[in-house]
Order: C-alpha cells, then structure tokens, then sequence
C-alpha cells in the first residue's frame, strides 16, 4: 500500500462500516422505495393471516400466469406454477432452461404465520352480563401488550357437512371489533408488581364478544345466546361448529406510515410478511430467468415449523424430486447444488433498550437488509451456522448487484435467541443462510420497519433470483 496516502484513506479503504440506504439512494430511488413499500403495506392489511396470505400470494402469482400445481404433473422448462398446501402456505417455482444438475435451485424461503390468539374449541361463556371467547395464544407475545387494544376475527368454520365459512369481523369501519380486558390501574397495584411476563395470565386473555341479554325472560345464558343468534343469522353456524374452527384475534390496525417523513412502516405482522412480500415480488419480477426459481411461504414457525404446514414437513423436498423427475435429474444431486435464503426478520437496534444488544454487532435501521448467519440461543444452539464460503458468495452477489446490506446476530450474547426455518432447509444438504428486515417490537401487536430495509431486501432477493 502507497505509504503516500494519509492515514484517514488507509482507513476508509480497509475499515467496515454500515451504509444508510436513504443515504445513498437518490432522489430516483427513494421515490421507489416509497412506491414499491405503497404496495406491501397493502398487502398487509389484506393478509393477516396464513390462509389470507395464501390467498393473496395465489392472487399475485396467478395475475403473472401461475397455475396450480398438483402431485404427478409432468414438469417441463418454461412451467410457472404454484402449489397450494391446504390453503395455509403455498411453494411458487419457475422451472427454467438451466441444467439443474450442475446449477442446482435458487429458493426463497419465508413465513406467513405471526404471533396472535387463538381461541379454543369451545370457547363462548357467558359471565356478570358479558359474553366472552376463551383462548390459547400462538407464537412468542407478550400478553400485556394484547390487552386493551381493539381486535378483528379472522379464519373459517368448517361445519359437520364440509362447508367452509370464512369469518372476518372488524376490518371494515362499520365493523364492531373485539377486546381483552385489563385491570385499572386503581385496583392494579399488585398486578403491578408481577413480572412482566406473569401479569397477565394466558387463561385470562379471554375476548369480550357480547353484552346484550336475548329477548326471552325464560332462557339463562341471555347473552350468549344473542351471539349464537347472531353468529347463526350471518353464517349460519352453531356453537358445535367451533369445534371445527380455525378462528384468530389480530389487531384491527392498518398499516401506516410512521414519522413526519413517512419514512418507517407501523403494522401488525410485519414478522415475517416483510419477508415474504419481497420474495414473492422478485420472484414475479424475474421470471424470465434461466434458473429453476422457488418461493415457500411456509406455516408453524412461529410454533417450531411444525406440521403439514410447517418447513419441517416433506413439501420442499416432495416437490423438488417431483421437479427432479421431471427433468430426469437424481433429487439428491439437486438438493446439494441448491441454494436457499431463509428469508426472515431480525432485530433492528433500539437505543431505548441499548442493554441487550451488542451495537457492533447489531442489525440497524434503515442499513439495508440483515444477513444473520446463525441465529440460535446461548451457544448457538438450534441454528443454522451458515459456511464462510456461502456467506462470501452471497457478499460477491449483493455487491456485483448494488445490494446495500449489514449483518447481526439476535442481541447479545446469553441475552436471548431465536430460531428461524434455516435449519430445516440446511437439513436437506441445501446452503442457507438467514437474510431479512430488521423489526422494531417484534411480535408485538404493532412492530415497525424502514421502507429503506423493505426495499434493500427486495433488492437483495431479485439479485438473487435472477
């Protein structure tokens, strides 16, 4: 090196630092920042859940000229299907020219499920004039945080016939909406001495649903009764019908701009429909690429990826060796020449809570997408550690591409962890590694991203694919 040059230009030339994507971007590409972020929060509040982001996703795919795949079809180059998992997630693939023996596939691979309530198979009870829904919450929340905030129900009934009811209450605004009750703070001084995370006992997250007593002096259960009346009258269901329910409380909001300058993103669900918008999207925007692309918007993670619906179950690998057949390719060959992104969130740095976080190491706000290359708790357990040489090819592409991007781990050391789908898929011989948004409040009701993050990923998942 020129012993010419100053010491703050040896710096810049052999030091890291992160880039602020606004910061780079000109006046061109923040405007498509803010555009491209007009049509995710979009689809944000059209699906809150993991059937309604199936069928969005379908929606999307089959605008571009997807169509539905089924176990046998004959596969051939050019084919752009989909193929729908009980209608609660759903693998997009575009099989190309390239020869998949020597290339492999490139996948994509997100969640569509969040954090939210459930209620139980028999829920409905009626108690001191009000009529409730008893629960049994999903994912990591902290229950504190679901309480006085207004609630939408969402999911279907199916009846003892077979015949789906879809429900949807409390997204439109002349719907009523739904609400867990708290304590006042005049009589809550004890509660305010409990830990956060015991306050609020699960089995009193129940919903209050009801609170006007049915027309009939002789029957007893006047209020329930209203609800089962009026539940009947709108879908035509009974309460045994709650036993084949799939039924969800998430939060009434819309998604918003957050800021005067509009800059971040406040919704419900961020975690990990930030991911899987952008994933999708670049998949319908690269599909004339040569390579065998695929896109899974999975179930269950937010549980463990358990499930016929989850990443754990057989769907990736069932449809890569229906791919494989196809094309006359051993599956096995396939798998190893793979490469997938897990396509999921971090956390985004918050100074507010500075303590558990590792700023060196930290993902921040509006850097740019976040590659985490192990994920896991304490001693990296139940991670994925992704390869030096996998994350250097991923580097390679993201630069040849423009990419901006950072890297972090999820906090400090011993602080904490999570988990993601990355395992599951590195379980089948396949090289991953974790990309995604960081996410301020994660899981909680309402969390908040950068556009400028939303877009980098996007960004990062088209050099991908193409």
């Amino acid at each position: 090196m020129s012993e010419s040059l100053k010491g703050t230009e040896i710096l810049e030339r052999l030091s890291y630092s992160k880039k602020n994507v606004f910061e780079e971007a000109d006046a061109n590409e923040i405007k498509a920042i803010y555009d491209y972020c007009k049509g995710y929060m979009h689809y944000l509040d059209v699906a809150k859940t993991e059937r309604e982001a199936t069928a969005e996703a379908i929606a999307m795919a089959e605008a571009k000229g997807y169509t539905e795949y089924k176990f046998g079809d004959k596969l051939v180059a050019g084919d752009k299907r989909y193929f729908n998992n009980k209608n609660k997630s759903v693998v997009f693939f575009n099989v190309g020219t390239d020869d998949i023996s020597e290339e492999g596939m490139r996948i994509l691979a997100s969640h569509i499920d969040s954090p939210r309530i459930d209620l139980k198979q028999v829920p409905l009870y009626e108690d001191s004039g009000m009529a409730f829904l008893k629960t049994h919450y999903y994912g990591g929340v902290k229950k504190y945080q679901w309480t006085a905030t207004p609630l939408a129900l969402h999911g279907v009934m199916v009846k003892a016939d077979g015949e789906i009811v879809k429900v949807c209450i409390g997204e439109d605004d002349e719907d009523p909406v739904f609400y867990i009750n708290d304590l006042l703070p005049h009589l809550g001084r004890k509660q305010a001495q409990e830990p956060l995370g015991t306050a609020i006992p699960g089995e009193s997250l129940n919903i209050l649903v009801g609170g006007l007593p049915y027309n009939d002096p002789d029957v007893s259960d006047k209020i329930k009764l209203s609800v089962l009346s009026l539940l009947n009258d709108k879908y035509g269901v009974t309460e045994e019908d709650f036993l084949s329910a799939e039924l969800s409380l998430v939060p009434s909001f819309k998604a918003k701009d957050i800021g005067f300058d509009r800059a971040l993103i406040g919704a419900y669900g961020h975690d990990d429909r930030v991911c899987s918008y952008p994933a999708l999207t670049a998949l319908l925007d690269n599909m004339d690429t040569k390579r065998t692309v695929m896109v899974v918007l999975a179930d269950k993670e937010e549980i463990g990826s358990v499930g016929i619906t989850g990443m754990q179950s057989d769907v990736l690998t069932d449809i890569i060796a229906m791919i494989s057949k196809s094309l006359g390719v051993d599956p096995i060959i396939v798998r190893s020449k793979s490469k997938c992104l897990s396509a999921d969130v971090t956390a985004c740095y918050d100074p507010n809570y500075a303590d558990v976080y590792e700023k060196r190491n930290s993902a921040m706000i509006s850097c740019g997408t976040c590659m985490s290359k192990f994920t896991g708790a304490a001693g990296k357990s139940n991670t994925n550690d992704a390869s030096a040489e996998y994350v250097a090819f991923v580097r390679k592409l993201f630069a040849d591409n423009g990419v901006i991007w950072q890297t972090a781990e999820l906090g400090k050391v011993d602080c904490g962890g999570g988990g993601t789908v990355a395992m599951y898929i590195a379980n089948h011989n396949i090289e991953t590694v974790d990309l995604g948004v960081p996410v301020i409040s994660m899981h909680a009701p309402y969390e908040v991203v950068s556009k400028a993050d939303v877009y980098s990923t996007y960004k990062a998942f088209c050099a991908f694919v193409k």
